[in-house]
């Protein structure tokens, strides 16, 4: 995809789901990834990935420079929670811009929330993250991690001009590890990385998506 899809685009949602049944593991569990409370939920959700998906995570932070470490933030997202987020950023488009149709304020949303039938963070697919030093104090990747495109004024794109020579290596060195790993970026946003879920599947020409939505 060399032009940015979002994920509300029609090719997304056509993309088949063959789900693998792997189960949802707590990162924390491991002990090697970093796991930032900020997302902290009473029932520990933000902390679950689907194993194949920790598995790459890991291969990724093998891939980074001696000294970095991934700093997991969230990765599982219950779909009551998806839901919540995705209408309240419409709600706050809508209210900015009231001559919008509401296809636009769909697909704007998208932007920075996934749709909840589409969510890879709801499959248990998707991870937000950053780089931390060997202090675990983060690094500059130009904006702060879930800045909205109103706020960063476009910043958090993954290949936003306008940032800094540190921030835009640290945005390299960060896509180079989990690419290697075999992540794709949703380029709207810097730390939103996933494997396999239907974003991932049209990125990368896989026939199916191998994880679709699951409860804890």
């Amino acid at each position: 995809m060399s032009e940015i899809t979002l994920m509300s685009d029609p090719k997304v949602a056509a993309v088949p789901v063959e789900e693998c049944d792997e189960r949802l593991v707590d990162v924390r569990a491991e002990g090697s990834l970093l796991v930032d409370p900020r997302k902290q939920d009473g029932a520990g959700a933000f902390a679950h990935l689907r194993v194949g998906v920790l598995d790459r995570l890991l291969r990724a932070q093998e891939r980074l420079p001696d000294g970095l470490r991934l700093l997991y933030v969230e990765g599982y997202r219950p779909l009551s929670l998806q839901r919540r987020y995705f209408t309240e950023y419409g709600d706050e488009l809508r209210a900015a811009h009231p001559d919008w149709p509401a296809e636009d304020v769909h697909a704007a949303a998208s932007r920075y929330v996934s749709p909840p039938e589409l969510a890879p963070h709801s499959a248990g697919s998707a991870v937000d993250l950053t780089l931390a030093d060997p202090d675990g104090r983060e690094l500059d990747l130009g904006t702060r991690m879930n800045a909205s495109p109103e706020e960063s004024a476009g910043a958090c794109y993954t290949h936003a001009a306008g940032i800094t020579a540190e921030a835009r290596r640290n945005r390299e060195i960060l896509s180079a590890a989990l690419a290697g790993a075999g992540f794709v970026n949703y380029p709207t946003e810097w730390w939103h990385w996933s494997y396999g879920d239907r974003y991932w599947a049209l990125a990368t020409g896989a026939p199916a998506a191998l994880y679709g939505p699951r409860e804890l």
